[in-house]
């Protein structure tokens, strides 16, 4: 088995970590191939860049030559998943709504602990967007921006744990979800500070995946997922699939 892990902006560091992360779940047999976009944003803290992330993720994936079998995309509260599961057959999972859903098996409420507060609404929308909104009861801002996970990696450590403390406190959090693809090697922490389940959205997807592939199920095409409509379409930098 084959997954591709996308990457939402152009950091190669970034891709290394968050493919590193999900082979470390990843059974012996599947295959982890990280991706970074040829375009967009360092970072994506906000709608332009997360739009902008959506039309990139969709090119480098349609720009891979090899054959897969899942994507996963890695980036937390961002647009495009959708598209991807337009242009390609096999499974999209979105590492937003893999984090959430694995939540609800472990408890009854959870809460997300991400970066910068702009990203807050969101991720609020992508989780109603989803369904998954009704259990989350906070949404809760480090305050650091997405590249400080790796520049300042002790401050970011602790600003992540003590939210995550106060989720589980102040908003009775019953499970913390890293809400950012970049989070992973920060779990143990933050389980050892709040003593409660903490989800990795980029690991969480992986299962995910995993579990789909071997079920052999994929996206419906029967209606909203139907391939795009064969149209002429102007100056777009996405190279369509060859099997569209």
């Amino acid at each position: 088995m084959r997954i591709l892990v996308v990457n939402v902006n152009t950091t190669e560091s970034m891709t290394e970590a968050i493919a590193a992360a999900a082979k470390e779940v990843a059974s012996s047999a599947t295959e982890i191939i990280g991706i970074t976009p040829r375009f967009g944003a360092e970072s994506c803290e906000g709608n332009f860049e997360s739009y902008l992330a959506a039309i990139a993720v969709m090119d480098a994936v349609a720009r891979y030559e090899g054959e897969f079998d899942a994507i996963i995309q890695a980036g937390y509260g961002e647009h495009g998943r959708e598209g991807l599961q337009e242009l390609f057959d096999v499974p999209v999972i979105d590492i937003t709504e893999a984090a959430a859903s694995t939540a609800a098996y472990l408890g009854r409420t959870y809460s997300v602990v991400t970066t910068l507060d702009r990203t807050v609404p969101l991720i609020e929308d992508r989780l109603l967007l989803a369904g998954l909104d009704r259990r989350c009861v906070s949404v809760r801002s480090s305050g650091l921006g997405v590249l400080e996970l790796e520049s300042d990696p002790e401050r970011a450590v602790e600003a992540i744990v003590a939210e995550a403390e106060r989720a589980v406190l102040q908003d009775r959090a019953e499970v913390i979800i890293l809400g950012c693809g970049g989070m992973a090697e920060l779990k143990d922490r933050v389980v050892a500070r709040c003593g409660v389940p903490v989800v990795d959205g980029v690991q969480a997807a992986v299962a995910v995946a995993e579990g789909l592939v071997s079920l052999g199920l994929s996206t419906s095409k029967a209606r909203t997922y139907a391939k795009p409509r064969e149209k002429r379409v102007t100056g777009f930098p996405v190279d369509r699939p060859a099997s569209s």
